[in-house]
């Protein structure tokens, strides 16, 4: 009978020392995630390897923040390309919040550029609106129930005008000079 007690003793004595490991590491986990959300709350730049996913999307949204929206927009794609050093995949919720602050970025891009002399919008401002509404049209394929998105999408909607046409975006390349083309 005291054998079977001090075998029942150590069992519980192993069981008890088994879960103070399991609180510790669990702890350990939870202080480093109160860590990391108290960095992204503050608005600062993560910069922690063991999560790259994050790293990146705090990465873009900070660009945003200081009004880099080319730079936020290049990196938010790169999300969604998985250009990143996770192998973690994305899951649909994830992507329709990119796409929104796609959309976001880029209609911010818009607001910012500067109106033609006669208070038109400029063609990058209607290509920023065009590709932005693209952005919000794909957030909402992906998560249909995202009420910002709509919102947005609204607002976009009601301040750009009816007989808005896609803009070409021109190509960045050398320019020529006033030669005929073709000549020998």
């Amino acid at each position: 009978m005291t054998s079977r007690v001090k075998l029942k003793n150590i069992l519980l004595f192993i069981c008890v020392i088994i879960g103070l490991l399991g609180m510790l590491i669990e702890g350990k986990k939870n202080l480093s995630t109160s860590e990391i959300n108290a960095t992204l709350r503050s608005g600062q730049l993560l910069k922690n390897e063991a999560y790259p996913l994050e790293s990146k999307f705090s990465s873009a949204y900070y660009q945003g923040q200081n009004r880099d929206y080319k730079h936020a927009v290049q990196t938010y794609m790169q999300l969604l390309e998985g250009k990143t050093t996770t192998t973690k995949q994305l899951n649909d919720h994830q992507k329709a919040n990119i796409q929104y602050n796609i959309g976001n970025n880029l209609l911010s891009a818009g607001l910012y550029q500067a109106l033609n002399d006669d208070g038109s919008l400029q063609d990058e401002a209607k290509f920023s609106f065009l590709q932005a509404k693209m952005a919000y049209e794909h957030a909402l394929r992906i998560s249909p129930e995202m009420l910002i998105a709509k919102f947005n999408l609204s607002l976009l909607n009601s301040i750009t005008p009816d007989n808005m046409k896609s803009a070409t975006k021109e190509k960045s390349g050398v320019e020529l000079s006033n030669l005929p083309v073709g000549l020998p």
